[in-house]
């Protein structure tokens, strides 16, 4: 039986939500996340967008690494790093995530599951990924 699990990404913390997803799509399930660009990545704004341009000027445009720019592609790329996706087991668990930047017409109407643990509370300097993708 496949379970379909629907996450807004709206002020959750980047790297809490990805591992939980990673975890899911380990399970079997799939998962579709919505409002990718509202994910909050948690540091120092300017901290922030130097880690990002670096990983994304490293290697060589032709033949990589490739570091992509637009905040759906940056949120699968963090949740690849938390699957084992040279295997089989995890190319298949990454082939069954979605992500979404604002919400499709697909999911739109769905009930979205809480994923405890992952919300931004506003203690520490963040900004959102769109943010982050906006700089590179």
């Amino acid at each position: 039986m496949i379970f379909m699990i629907y996450i807004d990404a709206k002020d959750k913390i980047l790297g809490r939500l990805a591992s939980s997803v990673a975890k899911m799509l380990l399970n079997g399930e799939d998962v579709y996340v919505v409002n990718v660009e509202k994910a909050v990545v948690v540091g120092k704004p300017n901290a922030t967008k130097r880690e990002y341009a670096e990983k994304r000027a490293r290697g060589d445009p032709y033949h990589g690494p490739f570091f992509p720019r637009v905040a759906d592609r940056i949120f699968r790329r963090t949740v690849r790093g938390m699957l084992p996706y040279k295997t089989p087991r995890g190319m298949a668990a990454f082939k069954r995530l979605r992500a979404f930047i604002s919400i499709p017409d697909e999911v739109r109407g769905k009930e979205f599951m809480p994923v405890p643990g992952t919300e931004n509370k506003g203690q520490h300097k963040s900004m959102t990924l769109e943010k982050v993708s906006d700089g590179l």
